[in-house]
């Protein structure tokens, strides 16, 4: 089973269970991307080591060592719930011990989303439907005011995108659709099933 394999691999605990919830309304309860999903998404879409990933409602940090471990890149998680942050830091500290050369490539922060200061050379920014549209719009409007101070190529990805999410992109927004990348074997029976990436025109 790939979910037990990759954590074994990295040294980490990333699976969630039901008792792993947010008891608030507007953000919504951890759940990790499927590392057989990662899979399917990063030999389709390329990461760079000179990216910066960004992780909205990273919960215990899954994405973040997964594309660390893969390709290198720089990776912020940020989590506002504080069981999952302190999750997050104690599977970074045990990465680390197995992988030392990897130290400084990885950070987690415990805070709202709407509250990060987006960084100018954060430019790759992962959501798998965390939160309402309402912070979404704040994160998005976030990034469009770095992106003024900072130019630079800006991807979103988003996974199980809700439909609010595409239509503020789309009609509010210069973000294209660059990329749809369906899962095999999921799509047919829930059209969700399926990362969107979204590139700044």
């Amino acid at each position: 089973m790939k979910e037990y394999y990759y954590d074994k691999l990295m040294n980490i605990h990333t699976q969630g269970s039901k008792m792993d919830i947010n008891n608030s309304i507007v953000y919504h309860p951890y759940e990790p991307t499927p590392y057989s999903a990662l899979e399917v998404l990063f030999k389709h879409y390329e990461v760079k080591m000179t990216d910066n990933i960004v992780d909205f409602g990273c919960g215990k940090g899954r994405l973040n060592f997964y594309i660390n471990y893969s390709f290198n890149a720089v990776c912020t998680g940020i989590e506002m719930n504080e069981t999952f942050f302190n999750q997050a830091i104690q599977n970074q500290n045990s990465y680390f011990r197995k992988f030392k050369k990897h130290k400084g490539l990885i950070q987690f922060l415990n805070c709202y989303a709407e509250d990060y200061v987006i960084q100018p050379k954060d430019n790759r920014f992962y959501f798998f439907n965390p939160f309402s549209v309402q912070i979404f719009i704040k994160v998005v409007n976030n990034i469009l005011l770095s992106v003024e101070q900072s130019k630079r190529e800006i991807d979103l990805i988003l996974y199980y995108a809700s439909d609010d999410y595409q239509h503020f992109l789309e009609t509010n927004t210069l973000f294209n659709l660059y990329k749809e990348i369906t899962l095999p074997g999921h799509y047919e029976k829930d059209s969700y099933e399926r990362f969107l990436i979204y590139r700044l025109a």
